[in-house]
């Protein structure tokens, strides 16, 4: 009788082998990079000017703004050189609570220039970093974020549920 395998509980964007297999050298692929970024800043235009931003436009920026948390205060191979990182990690906090308690999605305007500036730094730096440190921030996010809504999270973490 052989051993049924146990589905894992939540799945990655990218496993161990995507981050030994990226380059240690070279940025992202240009379609990856792009992908990724076009995703962010469409997001963040249905945010700041659409009619009715999607929970989705929330994600991408959300998920932006927490591999830069990621690439800053965990891996430290970037610095917040706006200073608006957690002020950024607020306002879209509130915009998801917004959606909550008035039905739509919005930053408000000291939270849009924060957001704005922090999504411009991640930018630049994925046009940068060796494709295996953007992966490699993929998966340490992507397993703070299943802390995070598993209760693991630490004093300065951010939830936002069901959005």
């Amino acid at each position: 009788m052989s051993r049924r395998k146990r589905s894992p509980a939540h799945a990655y964007t990218y496993s161990m082998v995507d981050e030994l297999l990226a380059s240690p050298t070279e940025p992202m692929p240009v379609a990856k990079r792009t992908l990724q970024l076009s995703r962010m800043w469409e997001g963040l235009v249905a945010i700041e000017t659409g009619a009715e931003p999607k929970a989705v436009d929330w994600r991408y920026c959300s998920d932006a703004v927490n591999l830069l948390e990621t690439l800053v205060r965990e891996m430290h191979v970037a610095e917040d050189t706006t200073g608006l990182l957690q002020d950024a990690i607020t306002a879209l906090a509130h915009a998801g609570q917004r959606h909550f308690t008035h039905g739509t999605i919005r930053l408000d305007g000291p939270g849009m220039r924060a957001v704005r500036m922090v999504l411009e730094s991640y930018a630049d730096l994925i046009e940068q970093l060796p494709e295996r440190t953007v992966v490699r921030a993929h998966r340490l996010t992507e397993r703070r974020i299943f802390q995070i809504n598993s209760g693991q999270g630490r004093q300065h973490d951010v939830q936002v549920v069901a959005l």
